[in-house]
């Protein structure tokens, strides 16, 4: 008996030692840009996404998940884990001219892994501000970046209203003109993973520049669409074709690196789908910029090894916050902000309830500050309920390969309502996530306990850090021939 107990204790032993020594997971985190409810695979849509498909089925689909309606402001919440309206980010985004940029004494993800040993790579869009060196990426916690500045380029040029937009950490990148934008990234991801040193663990941030418009695709994966009617709508399927390959091109480089094992891997949408660019949310109601389900329900899932599960659907709530608090413990790491988002690894893992109760879609009412952004208004859920105050109208935008003949992409609403701005709206959004039965008349006591809550929200609310254009960044441009910081 001894004897077995001896080898007992020497096992445990060897595997409290592995298990000490063992590095936390490697973290690969793909935010797609402009991405449509209805434009996955495993949503039902016509666009061929099979290895988007696989990685969701293996994983945990994240079947009540949320960001904000805009890049910047979805970008930011997932940085440092807090709400818009605590950053300032909470109306528009920020544009190539103005001097804007994610706040300074927030900390981020990419610092607080780093703090656990993490090494950092960003891989494509930016767009949290670059009009000082203090407020880019290698200066945000990050040891490589190789992307774009801006919101948006052409896929091609990499031009920004004339300007190049293309860094490899500081330097500009020349050598890249009429290569495909997610190309490009691919294959930097795909290097940095080989060059990874697998003895310490690796946080990838991908966010790719598709689907993001310009509406442009190579030749070749728009006549893979050729059965789509709609010139914009067979283009924008071409493009999330090609992010789906990029993705599959990832995480091969991963397994043949030898890291694919011990790597979570993390796939959210920044925002709903705009039909003008050919991206659809049907049946959600409205999209992107807007409060309406279409603009705010994201796309998400978890997978890969390290998934806390495999092969399900997580119905629990959750926000883009949660992302920096659920990492960070993950990673080994504790908190020391203050914080909106939430930690759900465990619920995760146990397959339990969030302990997320509520999240504040946003408030954005108007300001005297001049704008280019029409202002989304104020949503908040609660549990089952959403609560909508002063949004602009929106109607259920039907994709073209489901609309019969002669039929318009709007839904359910005449131009004149979709002029209207909707003062109260409530929803029960579990049993109607489409958003088509207003209850505010019939729950008035729920409308103003939540109308409270909006009101505790708007004693913390930062004011929108909104700027005019700064003609020096136009100048700084011209001078260097891409955009680029303009003030010391």
């Amino acid at each position: 008996m001894w004897h077995i107990n001896a080898l007992s204790l020497v096992l445990l032993s060897a595997q409290i030692l592995s298990e000490a020594n063992a590095i936390p997971p490697h973290i690969v985190f793909i935010l797609v840009d402009d991405l449509g409810w209805f434009d996955l695979g495993y949503h039902g849509s016509v666009i061929r996404t099979p290895n988007i498909n696989q990685l969701a089925g293996d994983g945990i689909i994240l079947d009540n998940y949320y960001v904000q309606p805009l890049c910047t402001p979805t970008r930011s919440a997932l940085m440092t884990g807090k709400y818009p309206i605590h950053l300032g980010t909470q109306h528009g985004v920020i544009l190539p001219g103005q001097p804007m940029g994610l706040p300074l004494d927030s900390s981020t993800l990419p610092e607080q892994l780093k703090q656990q040993g993490y090494a950092t790579h960003i891989v494509g869009k930016w767009h949290l501000g670059f009009y000082k060196e203090d407020f880019v990426p290698t200066k945000r916690g990050f040891d490589s970046f190789y992307g774009y500045y801006c919101g948006a380029e052409d896929h091609f040029t990499h031009n920004v209203l004339g300007f190049l937009d293309f860094r490899d950490n500081d330097l500009i990148v020349k050598d890249q003109k009429g290569t495909y934008g997610t190309r490009a990234f691919t294959k930097r991801a795909v290097d940095t993973i080989h060059r990874h040193n697998s003895s310490s663990p690796l946080f990838l941030y991908l966010p790719f520049q598709n689907v993001h418009g310009p509406v442009q695709a190579p030749p070749e994966y728009i006549d893979k669409y050729s059965f789509i009617k709609d010139k914009t709508r067979r283009t924008h399927a071409a493009m999330v074709d090609i992010m789906d390959e990029a993705i599959g091109n990832v995480t091969s480089a991963l397994k043949s690196a030898g890291l694919w094992e011990n790597t979570l891997l993390v796939f959210s949408t920044d925002n709903g789908g705009i039909h003008t660019a050919g991206g659809y949310n049907y049946p959600l109601r409205g999209e992107k910029n807007t409060l309406w389900e279409g603009g705010v329900r994201g796309a998400g899932f978890v997978s890969g090894p390290m998934a806390p599960r495999h092969g399900m659907i997580y119905n629990g709530l959750m926000h883009v916050t949660d992302w920096y608090p659920t990492l960070v413990h993950l990673a080994g790491g504790s908190m020391q902000d203050s914080l909106d988002g939430v930690d759900l690894w465990d619920a995760l893992k146990q397959d339990t309830a969030s302990p997320r109760k509520e999240i504040l879609h946003n408030i954005d009412l108007k300001i005297d500050v001049p704008t280019a952004f029409v202002f989304e208004g104020v949503a908040l859920r609660s549990r089952d309920m959403k609560l909508l105050l002063k949004v602009p109208n929106a109607t259920w935008l039907v994709p073209p390969e489901l609309r019969e003949p002669g039929i318009t992409a709007n839904e359910g609403l005449g131009s004149a309502k979709m002029q209207e701005v909707i003062e109260v709206a409530l929803y029960n959004i579990t049993a109607d996530p489409t958003e088509r039965h207003d209850l505010s008349g019939k729950f008035p006591d729920i409308v103003n306990e939540m109308k409270k809550r909006v009101d505790f929200y708007r004693g913390g609310l930062v004011p929108p850090i909104i700027k005019k254009n700064d003609p020096k960044a136009v100048l700084t441009a011209i001078k260097n021939g891409a955009w680029s910081p303009w003030e010391t």
